[in-house]
């Protein structure tokens, strides 16, 4: 998109009316994105009209929506016909810059809202037919009527890494291919090759690595400077030796079409530092954790391999910092959000496996195989940098064996994991869901029982703490009788009209407060600034509706963008919708991230609710429509379910 021409003669006779308008309509998005004389085309076809407060703007019996409203001062509240009322959190409210009605002016269409001056008002008016040439005229005005709150968060994302690029931390975005980040051709030899060739053409092109292929350039090891201490030197070969015998076999390989963060979760997931990029087979590149992380402090790779060497669990809290200052300069980098939780989840998860290896090495083991359980946000894989524990176990009982004595024989030891995470940094669980706890320590047949008598309860506030087990997964130990349990939960939800009920009716409890979002009104007001529990009021929201539908379809996605993804691929939510759900729910766990962020940057714990005064109009106006986004969702779910 060109950069928006600024400039207006002095000597153009427009611009001693215009000049106010354009002023004003610049300080707004999408108009601050917008080319001068396509402004000046919009400004001078506007016309300024008084609405007293009360007076209803749009009425869904009006007919056809006949102009767009650009509110210039004053306060426009918008209201669904026979919703609650104005205390109620139902309404929500536009502020000065914010325009509307945009869908039925598309459509066209009536309106379906009521839009009422919520205070003495101004608003801008252009006529429908002037409105369509905008459109034409002008991609950026284009962009936000279609594409609205993703246009919205392109500017937000625009913003935040044209600041990076400016500050400490300017490493590539992960949010590219791996295609795109090649920049070389890759240094290669065969298998056949004597080590001391090997490594003079690593010194001669500068590189730690060597790829090693056949013929067909297909990649069959990686042989690097680790390789060269560890089995050569240390194991006292020669160097005339053939690369083959001495290189890491099976490389990791990924297409170029991949992103560069699915090779970040690669290599940590696998400790290694180097991922092949071959295309048909054949090597394209090389990636390497530098390449992705070269002016990071903390690699990911590195912070990996720590966590699995660290030996005391002191030594694993000592990395937690490491871990937080990761988190930072990814977000100080842009990256997507679901990135930041992934990774997040991702070191968790390898904490809490270290944890479990040093008690084994500590205590004796228990006597029986066990799976390590995760629930909630770490069985979504969308932690933030505040968590708490939610895990689990479930156990196989031996033939003659009582599931009570087995349970009796575990919990020394998912005790002491709980209270070695605890003392890693992850809090015990207020509520009690941890494994240590003979409620969460269960046989398979136990946990089916459980959850049997949870589905079973007739009032929805009984599902309100057990919600989050239906998000479970696997951690530690073999997956097989968490995939069971999931399985087994999932046939028996699909069958349960009425338990499928109870928890829609969950979904609804928690109503995004759609009127304490109002722009810049929020600054104006006297008291102390309102304030938002992100997670209980902007997720929740969007994390309990999801699981309901998912549940519902029988789909075995835990994560909450995931779960959309499927909806959509199964064709049961209109792929338009779940791209607009997801972004919604992306921000504002987006928002919630980087807040507990500045929170631990400025010495404090970090939590869930932030003041709507320290968001800037732009943040204010994609929240608020997040918050619609979810209200939509709950629409969604209440017809679904005939709430």
């Amino acid at each position: 998109m060109n950069e928006p021409n600024r400039s207006l003669s002095q000597g153009d006779p427009r611009s001693g009316v215009l000049l106010p308008v354009l002023e004003f309509l610049r300080r707004h998005a999408p108009f601050d994105r917008m080319d001068t004389e396509h402004l000046v085309f919009l400004a001078e076809r506007l016309k300024l009209t008084f609405y007293a407060r009360g007076e209803k703007i749009t009425d869904p019996d009006g007919g056809p929506a006949s102009r767009l409203y650009i509110i210039q001062r004053g306060r426009v509240r918008g209201e669904m016909p026979g919703a609650e009322g104005e205390g109620s959190g139902g309404a929500w409210e536009l502020g000065p810059g914010e325009c509307f009605p945009l869908g039925p002016l598309l459509s066209p269409r009536p309106v379906r809202t009521v839009h009422r001056a919520a205070a003495d008002t101004f608003c801008f008016e252009l006529e429908q037919e002037d409105f369509r040439r905008l459109l034409r005229l002008s991609p950026a005005f284009h962009d936000f009527c279609t594409r609205r709150l993703a246009s919205l968060l392109d500017q937000m994302h625009r913003q935040v890494r044209a600041s990076a690029a400016t500050g400490p931390g300017q490493d590539a975005c992960l949010d590219v291919t791996l295609g795109s980040c090649l920049r070389r051709e890759p240094v290669t030899c065969l298998a056949t090759t004597p080590i001391r060739e090997a490594l003079q053409s690593m010194e001669r092109e500068n590189v730690g690595s060597v790829a090693v292929v056949d013929g067909e350039a297909l990649p069959l090891g990686m042989f690097t400077l680790h390789d060269l201490l560890s089995r050569v030197a240390l194991a006292g070969r020669g160097l005339d030796d053939e690369v083959g015998e001495v290189m890491t076999p099976e490389p990791l390989t990924l297409p170029p079409s991949a992103f560069a963060f699915e090779a970040a979760l690669l290599m940590a997931d696998r400790g290694v530092r180097h991922v092949c990029v071959a295309e048909g087979g054949r090597l394209k590149g090389v990636i390497s954790e530098r390449d992705l992380f070269s002016l990071q402090r903390v690699g990911l790779v590195r912070l990996s391999r720590s966590i699995a060497r660290a030996d005391t669990i002191p030594a694993l809290a000592r990395l937690v910092p490491d871990m937080l200052q990761l988190i930072t300069q990814m977000i100080a980098q842009g990256a997507q959000v679901e990135q930041v939780t992934q990774i997040i989840t991702l070191l968790t998860d390898r904490i809490t496996r270290r944890v479990i290896q040093l008690c084994r090495r500590e205590l004796s083991p228990p006597p029986v195989p066990f799976t390590w359980l995760a629930f909630g946000s770490e069985g979504r894989k969308e932690q933030t940098l505040k968590v708490d524990q939610d895990n689990g176990i479930v156990f196989e009982v031996p033939e003659g064996a009582s599931p009570a004595a087995v349970r009796e024989a575990i919990l020394p030891f998912a005790r002491a994991v709980n209270e070695g995470l605890h003392r890693v940094g992850y809090p015990r669980c207020a509520a009690g869901i941890m494994a240590g706890n003979p409620a969460c320590c269960l046989s398979a047949g136990e946990w089916r029982e459980r959850f049997a008598g949870w589905m079973a309860q007739e009032a929805p506030e009984a599902l309100e703490e057990a919600s989050i087990f239906f998000d479970l997964r696997a951690i530690d130990g073999p997956r097989g009788p968490a995939d069971e349990l999931g399985a087994w939960l999932l046939q028996r939800a699909a069958g349960d009209s009425g338990f499928l009920r109870r928890m829609a009716a969950l979904a609804l409890r928690e109503r995004p407060p759609l009127g304490l979002v109002r722009g810049s009104a929020v600054a104006e007001e006297a008291g102390p600034p309102p304030t938002v529990d992100l997670k209980a009021q902007g997720l929740t929201p969007f994390v309990d509706g999801v699981r309901v539908l998912a549940l519902a379809h029988g789909i075995e996605e835990v994560s909450t963008l995931a779960r959309i993804d499927a909806l959509a691929r199964g064709g049961h939510v209109a792929p338009e919708e779940a791209e607009v759900w997801a972004r919604a729910f992306s921000y504002v766990q987006l928002l919630r991230v980087r807040h507990q962020r500045a929170e631990i940057a400025g010495g404090r714990r970090p939590g869930n609710r932030v003041g709507l005064d320290v968001l800037n109009e732009l943040d204010r106006r994609i929240l608020k429509e997040a918050f619609r986004q979810a209200r939509k969702l709950q629409a969604r779910v209440a017809r679904d379910f005939s709430l």
